[in-house]
């Protein structure tokens, strides 16, 4: 197989706005994390698609035989989620909502989080640490960061010194803001009065008596900023300078930003080496977030109970519709959309089951090592995934050559044909034959497919031919395109 050490991958920085060639900080070995949920509701289709894109990455970077730790956060502490909110923490909210507990809250959609993760089959992340785990750690990162000058205590609250970090380093380094357009631009945020800059941040809050979620620390009883729990975790299972922080393109400012300030702070060197962000997931043109009510939930397209889409559908069809499309990419999720990626993915799941019938021949007739390549080449130039699959379905022609004996393959061709269709298929993206709707269909399917041939075959040795067209055109109509030859009737999608 194809190793690392055969392979120039090329991965798009978010610090330089240009593709890299990818060199990791031990060679063979790749750390590798990714902000996870805030889990106070269930992920939306937009969140999965985050998630998926990083399970591409983290697939491929397997093939190619490294050995990746791959750490993915719970945040699970009732903290405000940015320094501008200046009421009930999430999670809190929730709980009181719905007259629970907030750890019921987070349990809740930890378990529904990984539920649709399961589903739509991403690998589990090598550490899932979650934030109220590591309070201490996050305390004295924030000690640390004190002693180094870049943060103050106020009223309770611990800020950090965006103005003394920018004496030092450059604060707006992966957002490409300048200090003074940042401060230009600033509003008026909750806890003003305690902070000596507009724009600084908070690494620790003091609680108001009625935030139900709080923990002792040096400057009082409460919990930790929004950015403090990613870099006490990230740097500590991967490391004080890793190879990939990846997110949503939301989290590049303030979050990754202040990661990236709070990680120089104690160290004095950048804590990343790439940035990698995920675009976001448009639903019928318009962006989709919880708070506008423009969403669709993971569960309601694969049961089919929304206003949005026809019917419903798998989540190997969702899962490779959202890959035909880069991940740095904005993508629009419509009805017409999925029901386009549907059939391409049963043509993509027919052929791969064709090809495991098809015998090898003398010779080959096919450029084997030639497609391959191509394959390699477009998951090598940041992880490629459209122009992967436009390859792959070149592979399913292959098939339709092989099947119909107009092309051959030798032996070795052929094993090498086999095992690159399923490894980039099944392992690299990750697709199923079998999911939670489609699972037992296609058998269904082709089995009432074949006895309406057998029906069409007796009306056309009864001659009656008007039942004859009439089956061959509503399956048409179906996208079941019927090929007659002199010995029988096959079908293909």
């Amino acid at each position: 197989m194809s190793t690392y050490k055969d392979h120039t991958l090329k991965i798009y920085n978010s610090l330089s706005n240009q593709k890299e060639i990818f060199i990791p900080i031990q060679e063979g070995r790749v750390g590798m994390y990714v902000c996870g949920p805030t889990v106070y509701s269930k992920v939306h289709l937009g969140n999965v698609r985050t998630f998926l894109s990083f399970d591409i990455i983290y697939r491929y970077l397997l093939h190619l035989g490294y050995k990746v730790r791959y750490v993915r956060n719970i945040t699970d502490v009732g903290h405000l989620v940015d320094d501008m909110d200046n009421g009930e923490d999430k999670i809190a909210k929730k709980a009181r909502l719905e007259q629970l507990e907030p750890m019921e809250i987070v349990q809740r959609y930890t378990v529904d989080f990984h539920d649709i993760l399961q589903k739509f089959n991403l690998l589990p992340p090598s550490i899932e640490p979650t934030a109220t785990g590591h309070m201490i750690e996050q305390i004295n990162v924030i000690q640390h960061i004190i002693d180094k000058g870049y943060a103050y205590e106020s009223n309770g609250s611990v800020y950090f010194d965006v103005v003394k970090y920018n004496e030092d380093y450059d604060y707006g380094v992966l957002s490409h803001r300048d200090l003074m357009h940042t401060l230009d631009n600033s509003r008026a945020l909750d806890g003003q009065s305690d902070k000596r800059n507009e724009q600084d941040f908070a690494l620790w809050k003091r609680a108001d008596p009625h935030h139900i979620m709080r923990w002792p620390s040096p400057w009082s009883e409460g919990f930790p900023g929004w950015h403090t729990e990613c870099t006490t975790m990230s740097t500590k299972y991967l490391g004080q300078r890793f190879d990939i922080h990846g997110g949503g393109m939301d989290l590049k400012f303030p979050h990754h930003e202040c990661e990236i300030a709070q990680g120089e702070a104690c160290t004095g060197h950048p804590p990343v080496n790439y940035w990698l962000h995920a675009n976001m997931l448009t639903l019928n043109g318009k962006k989709m977030s919880k708070s506008s009510g423009n969403y669709i939930l993971p569960g309601e397209v694969l049961s089919g109970e929304n206003p949005v889409l026809s019917k419903a559908f798998s989540a190997s069809v969702t899962r490779f519709f959202m890959l035909q499309t880069h991940y740095r990419g904005i993508m629009d999720f419509s009805n017409d959309a999925i029901l386009a990626a549907e059939k391409g993915y049963e043509r993509l799941m027919k052929a791969m089951d064709v090809l495991s019938k098809i015998e090898p021949g003398n010779k080959s007739t096919l450029d084997i090592a030639g497609w391959e390549a191509k394959c390699y080449e477009a998951m090598d130039d940041d992880f490629n995934t459209p122009i992967l699959i436009s390859h792959l379905f070149e592979g399913v022609t292959f098939i339709n050559h092989l099947k119909d004996k107009t092309a051959t393959l030798s032996t070795t061709d052929m094993e090498r044909f086999c095992k690159t269709m399923s490894s980039f298929v099944f392992d690299v993206l990750g697709l199923e034959v079998k999911s939670d709707v489609y699972n037992g269909q296609v058998e269904k399917l082709d089995g009432t497919i074949s006895l309406l041939i057998e029906m069409r075959n007796q009306a056309r040795a009864d001659r009656n031919f008007t039942l004859s067209d009439q089956i061959r055109n509503r399956l048409t109509e179906l996208g079941i395109k019927l090929n007659d030859t002199k010995d029988e009737t096959t079908f293909n999608y």
